[in-house]
């Protein structure tokens, strides 16, 4: 992809669309590649009732071909609000897969099946759930996963003895989105419109480093700068903004990026470099953007746009292949080489 000042547009033939029989949102891409070679990718369904599905896909960057296995496909109680991969990119002979919905869920991807491990509950009522909408899987301690859930918690777990490490009352209100930074640090986002920061050795106390600007506008998603933790990414319900915060200077973004027609979905830092960020929405737009190291009077305008065939909901840049990024709309997941 050039780096010039020029708007780019990414090419239709750099894409691979995958078509799926029901609607689609979420997606991961695994980080190790299966024997034959190929990337694996999960898209869940999208479907207002019980009964949903995830398939894993195998992509082969190659041949650019996309192929879809009977026998790693399976149904999934409500519509998964996440998928990911385990973060380790260690030859093994599976994958471990976690999703969330009701609860978390991890499951074992063979090369010809797909097991289910554990289903991981903290609820003390075994009628009630409070509904995940979010998780992450901690890259430096991989058997911490974190949730966000609707009862305004978020709870750790240590995957390997399948327990609850620590559970807080993270926020006033629904949590929407989590991410690790460190070993030990998250942070995360709420339908109260602010982000805080945690610290395990420090449970008691939050850093709040952003609120939004009218009171009670909720914050959808949370994306960490893995490649540099001093910037984090938030979007706020119906806005056509994306909100790049640095750690050290709360309250104040260092940028808003405001080039999209309709609200922002989904958002995702490059896994190779610290500078550029992707953003999709309901504009049909997946626009990625380079950070200037210092922001001009009139904004940031992005540095290349993909027009989709309808309203991007879901969006993820795959780490093991960087080349790589991954759009949801529809029933449709297409796969843009930048």
């Amino acid at each position: 992809m050039e780096n010039s000042t020029q708007e780019s547009h990414l090419r239709s033939d750099n894409s691979v669309t995958y078509e799926s029989p029901y609607p689609l949102y979420s997606m991961a891409f695994s980080s190790t590649q299966s024997r034959t070679r190929d990337h694996r990718i999960a898209v869940g369904s999208f479907i207002e009732e019980y009964a949903n599905r995830v398939d894993i896909l195998s992509f082969d960057p190659e041949t650019l071909a996309v192929k879809s296995n009977p026998s790693l496909s399976f149904d999934h109680p409500y519509p998964p609000t996440k998928l990911m991969f385990h973060p380790s990119s260690l030859q093994k002979s599976f994958d471990l897969l976690a999703t969330s919905g009701d609860f978390l869920r991890l499951w074992e991807v063979r090369d010809g099946s797909v097991e289910p491990i554990s289903v991981l509950n903290n609820s003390k009522t075994s009628e009630f759930c409070a509904p995940l909408t979010s998780f992450d899987w901690n890259e430096i301690e991989p058997r911490r996963i974190g949730t966000s859930s609707i009862d305004t918690t978020c709870t750790v777990w240590d995957i390997d003895k399948g327990v609850v490490e620590t559970q807080l009352i993270a926020h006033d209100k629904e949590v929407y989105d989590i991410a690790w930074g460190e070993a030990r640090v998250f942070a995360s986002v709420s339908a109260d419109g602010s982000v805080r920061i945690f610290d395990l050795r420090d449970k008691e106390h939050s850093t709040i480093i952003y609120e939004s600007p009218q009171p009670d506008t909720p914050l959808l998603r949370l994306a960490w700068n893995k490649q540099d933790l001093r910037y984090m990414a938030t979007i706020l319900m119906d806005s056509n903004k994306v909100v790049i915060l640095d750690i050290r200077s709360p309250t104040m973004p260092v940028a808003e990026l405001e080039r999209h027609h309709a609200s922002v979905n989904a958002i995702a830092w490059a896994p190779q470099s610290y500078r550029h960020i992707c953003s999709a929405g309901d504009d049909s737009q997946a626009l990625i953007w380079e950070l200037p190291t210092v922001a001009g009077p009139n904004g940031i305008d992005p540095m290349s746009t993909y027009t989709a065939g309808s309203e991007i909901n879901q969006l993820q840049w795959s780490a093991s292949q960087p080349d790589w990024i991954a759009i949801a709309y529809a029933n449709k997941m297409q796969l843009l080489k930048v």
